[in-house]
């Protein structure tokens, strides 16, 4: 978080003047980008990918989804975990190089590396073609200190910064060029998508797509690759050491990200914590480490091997553990749900609903509900009955009754429900009405 907004919220307001945003995502965060986008004001498309296959076939759907309007209509990629500051420097970077972009190259954007970094790719770059502008000569992946240092004082290698502007039909003409298969998957995918209201299902056969970078599928092989230098402060914040260039620096090259009121730091050097307002973190004689509080889990690392939590992510995700998987805030197109505490038999939420939404009419088959409400009104339907609930007052949903909660008031509704039953998984939910089409037909 940078000021109370997320790196997606700063990405889609960085992209809000350019006209419209294509979200590519996963069918589970789905609704985490909704809500950015509508923090940030901006309308915006979700493709959501039916399984993850990388930045290739990704970039592959966009492009085939924006010919099918435009072919000649210039995309501009952008990861959501990038810190840039100056959004009108940005704009003005990016409509400097879109030229060569609708020329048929594709541009990505440098940055000069200030420092050895061993955290990003390089671009080696290689004759010049415009002013500031350069053929890319070799896309180079994150080398050992002593090659880092090489590139540094080089002055011709630049850090990867990940971000292309690219006209729809050289992208998709480039894709099936070098990647034949993942081209056809994507093409046929899109041909076949259904749209459910501002989200995009890719059908087909997508799952054929390779999994593969756009750097390994067409940059490091096209022969029309331009770079750019990139202007302004960038960083790739998707790594704990890089977010600490983000908080609030300290004594002794300490740092603390997130609620700085709930970190003590005591004779410690080198330390970022990212804090929350959980509970109160404490660090004594530490050095060179890492600690990371979440809702979701607490990372310990020393902040040479924090760049390997990727792996024990992926390790654990394949060993189903549910921390991996899951996490305890749920976005929904209502609001959201955080999950306070469980156990075998029972399961407590706090569960927010925007003003004028309204969940879904379901019933469970094998647990019980009570909702207390702590904030705002709620109107409750259950088994025909209409009610308004207002705060400290709460009711009992039994099992197999079919209910509903509406939040028929101007500001957010907050309650606790206390679940309990035999099993209280989530795909004990039989919708039979939703406004949000959730009903499988």
């Amino acid at each position: 978080m940078y000021h109370g907004k997320s790196l997606l919220q700063l990405t889609f307001e960085r992209l809000s003047s350019f006209g419209n945003i294509l979200a590519l995502s996963g069918e589970e965060h789905r609704f985490f980008v909704e809500e950015a986008a509508e923090k940030s004001k901006v309308n915006l498309t979700q493709i959501l990918e039916p399984i993850a296959r990388d930045t290739a076939p990704a970039m592959a759907l966009a492009a085939c989804h924006a010919r099918q309007e435009n072919p000649e209509s210039i995309l501009l990629f952008c990861p959501a975990d990038h810190f840039i500051p100056d959004n009108d420097l940005f704009r003005k970077m990016v409509l400097e190089a879109a030229y060569y972009a609708k020329s048929g190259n594709i541009v990505t954007f440098g940055v000069r590396p200030t420092s050895p970094s061993t955290a990003y790719g390089y671009i080696e770059t290689g004759d010049e073609v415009g002013p500031g502008i350069w053929k890319s000569a070799k896309f180079l992946e994150k080398p050992d200190h002593e090659t880092a240092m090489a590139f540094l004082s080089s002055g011709k290698h630049l850090w990867n910064a990940g971000i292309f502007l690219v006209r729809a039909d050289v992208l998709a003409d480039a894709i099936a060029r070098f990647e034949p298969q993942t081209f056809d998957a994507c093409s046929d995918a899109i041909a076949s998508a259904q749209l459910d209201g501002h989200f995009l299902r890719p059908g087909g056969q997508f799952k054929d797509a390779m999994a593969k970078s756009i750097d390994y599928a067409v940059m490091e092989r096209a022969e029309n690759v331009l770079v750019a230098p990139f202007q302004g402060v960038w960083s790739d914040v998707g790594s704990w050491n890089a977010m600490s260039d983000l908080g609030t620096k300290l004594q002794n090259g300490n740092c603390v990200l997130g609620v700085e009121e709930n970190v003590r730091m005591v004779n410690s050097e080198n330390t970022v914590v990212h804090g929350t307002d959980r509970r109160l973190i404490v660090t004594l004689g530490t050095k060179d480490l890492v600690v990371i509080d979440t809702p979701d889990a607490l990372l310990v690392s020393a902040s040479a091997e924090v760049e390997a939590i990727k792996n024990v992510v992926r390790d654990l995700a394949a060993e189903n553990h549910g921390q991996a998987l899951d996490h305890r805030r749920v976005a929904r197109p209502w609001g959201d749900y955080d999950s306070i505490d469980h156990s075998d038999r029972y399961q407590v939420k706090r569960i927010t609903v925007k003003p004028g939404a309204q969940l879904s009419l379901q019933r469970h088959h094998h647990r019980a509900e009570h909702w207390i409400v702590v904030k705002g009104s709620a109107l409750v339907t259950c088994d025909g009955k209409k009610f308004l609930l207002g705060e400290n007052q709460s009711t009992y949903i039994p099992v197999g009754a079919v209910h509903r909660m509406e939040n028929p008031g101007k500001i957010p509704l907050e309650l606790i429900e206390v679940q309990s039953g035999s099993y209280l998984g989530e795909d004990d939910i039989e919708r039979l009405d939703d406004v949000y089409g959730r009903i499988p037909e």
